[in-house]
C-alpha cells in the first residue's frame, strides 16, 4: 500500500467518526477551528510572507499572487467564514421528501454526508480551512492537495485545524493534507475510487482538466468563468456603470469578475463615454469592437479571442449589439456557464435573459460579484459548478451531501 493510500484510508475511517457526530458537536469543531486559525495567525502570517516571496522570485502574475496573499484581515476574515459555517443549518439528516404510500410504506429522502472530498487547488490558502469546515460540518472527511506555491501557508492552516481536531477528540486523518506534490501522487489520488466519493479541483483551467481527465472518481468542475454583463436600452445608466466597475474592479482576479460588456445599441452613445471613463480611471484596458471603440478614447480592437478570455485582470472586451437576443446569442457562443448579469428595467426582457440563458447564476441588476457562496446565503463555498450533476452554482454544505431514501414499513411485501 503506497503512502497516498494510507492516508487516503485513514481519511476514510476518520469521516466515519465525524458522520457520527451530532450537529452540536460538528458546530462545537468548527468553533474551535476558527479560535485555532486566530491563535496561530502569527505563525500562519509568517508562512505565507514565505510562500509570497518564492512567487515573486519566479515572477508569478498578480491574480496568482492576489489569490495567494494573506494579511491580518482576510486571515481573520477565514476564521469568521468558518463561524459563519458553524452557525449554518446542519444538512445533515434533513428530510427532502416524506410521503405515505398507498401500500402504507412511508418514503424520505434524507441528506447523508458523500463520505470523502479531495479537494485539489492552486494558490488559495483559505481554501485550506473552508474546505476542511465545509465537509465536517457536512459529516464528510477532506484530503487537500493545495499546490506548491501555497505550501506553507497550507501547511501552517493545517496545522492549527490539526489543533482543533485534538482538542475535540478528532482524528486528525479527518483533514489530510498532501504534502507530496508530485504530479504522480495527484494521479494516483485520482485513482482512488474505492476511497474518494467526490474530487473538487480549484484553480486554473488547466489544472481542472487535468483532473476531469484523469480521475477515476467524480469531478465537479468549471473551467473558467467568462462572465457578461448585457446593458440593456432601458437599463438606468449610472446604475449599470456601477455594476459594471463593481464587477470588473473590486477583484478582478476572481472568477466572478466580468470579462465582458454587451451594450444594446440604442444606450451605448450615452452609456459607453461614462463607463468608459470610469473604468480607464481605474485603470482598466478596455477591448473593444468597431461599435464602441469609436465611444472609448484610449481602446484597443478587440479579438475574436477577447470574448472567450478569462482576464482575471484589469481588461474586459466590450461590444455593441442589437438587441437583448443578439446577446443572448454572443453569450451562448461564448459562455462558460457561470455567471450572466442584465441591466435593464424591462421586466419582460430580464425574463427573457433568465429563461434563455443555462448560466448557473443569472443576475437582474446586481453586481456579478455576489455570485459566491457566502454572499448568496450558502456561508461559505467549496467550489463552483458548471457541470449538472447534483450540484450547480456556488457549492455549500447542501452540495457535499446526497439524498438517499429511507422507507419505513410494516411488513409489507411486494409479491
Amino acid at each position: 500500500m503506497t503512502g497516498i493510500e494510507q492516508q487516503a484510508r485513514a481519511c476514510r475511517s476518520a469521516a466515519t467518526v465525524v458522520a457520527g457526530l451530532d450537529a452540536g458537536q460538528r458546530t462545537a469543531l468548527l468553533q474551535a477551528m476558527a479560535a485555532a486559525l486566530e491563535r496561530h495567525a502569527g505563525q500562519i502570517l509568517a508562512a505565507n510572507a514565505r510562500d509570497l516571496a518564492a512567487a515573486r522570485a519566479k515572477d508569478v502574475g498578480s491574480a496568482m499572487l492576489d489569490r495567494l496573499a494573506l494579511d491580518p484581515p482576510r486571515l481573520f476574515a477565514m476564521a469568521e467564514a468558518l463561524r459563519e459555517v458553524a452557525g449554518l443549518p446542519d444538512p445533515v439528516g434533513q428530510v427532502t421528501r416524506d410521503e405515505v404510500r398507498p401500500n402504507g410504506i412511508r418514503v424520505q429522502k434524507v441528506r447523508v454526508p458523500l463520505g470523502v472530498i479531495a479537494m485539489i487547488y492552486e494558490a488559495r490558502p483559505n481554501v485550506t480551512a473552508e474546505a476542511a469546515a465545509l465537509c465536517l460540518k457536512a459529516g464528510n472527511g477532506v484530503i487537500l492537495r493545495g499546490g506548491s506555491e501555497a505550501i506553507h501557508s497550507n501547511t501552517a492552516i493545517a496545522a492549527a485545524l490539526g489543533s482543533a481536531l485534538r482538542e475535540q477528540g478528532i482524528p486528525e486523518a479527518a483533514v489530510t493534507v498532501l504534502t507530496d506534490l508530485r504530479r504522480e501522487a495527484m494521479l494516483e489520488l485520482l485513482q482512488l475510487h474505492e476511497l474518494i466519493d467526490l474530487a473538487i479541483p480549484r484553480g486554473g483551467e488547466g489544472l481542472i482538466r487535468f483532473v476531469a481527465e484523469h480521475a477515476r472518481v467524480p469531478v465537479i468542475k468549471h473551467y473558467k468563468g467568462v462572465c457578461h454583463l448585457f446593458v440593456d436600452a432601458s437599463a438606468d445608466v449610472a446604475q449599470a456603470v456601477d455594476l459594471l466597475v463593481d464587477g470588473k474592479c473590486s477583484r478582478p482576479s476572481a472568477c466572478n469578475s466580468l470579462e465582458t460588456v454587451l451594450v444594446h445599441r440604442d444606450i451605448a452613445d450615452v452609456f459607453l463615454p461614462l463607463a468608459g471613463k470610469a473604468l480607464t480611471e481605474r485603470g482598466v484596458q478596455l477591448r473593444a469592437d468597431v461599435a464602441s471603440e469609436a465611444l472609448l478614447p484610449g481602446s484597443v480592437a478587440a479579438t475574436e479571442d477577447d470574448y472567450a478570455a478569462e482576464f482575471l485582470d484589469l481588461v474586459i472586451a466590450v461590444k455593441v449589439v442589437d438587441d437583448v437576443d443578439a446577446a443572448i446569442g454572443h453569450i451562448r457562443r461564448f459562455t462558460s456557464d457561470h455567471t450572466e448579469v442584465i441591466a435593464t428595467r424591462d421586466a419582460a426582457h430580464a425574463e427573457r435573459f433568465i429563461t434563455a440563458l443555462r448560466s448557473a447564476v443569472v443576475m437582474v441588476n446586481a453586481s456579478s460579484r455576489f455570485s459566491d457562496g457566502g454572499q448568496l446565503g450558502l456561508g461559505s463555498e467549496i467550489g463552483i459548478s458548471t457541470t449538472r450533476l447534483h450540484a450547480y452554482g456556488p457549492m455549500g454544505l447542501e452540495s457535499l451531501t446526497v439524498e438517499r431514501f429511507v422507507v419505513r414499513g410494516e411488513g409489507q411485501v411486494r409479491a
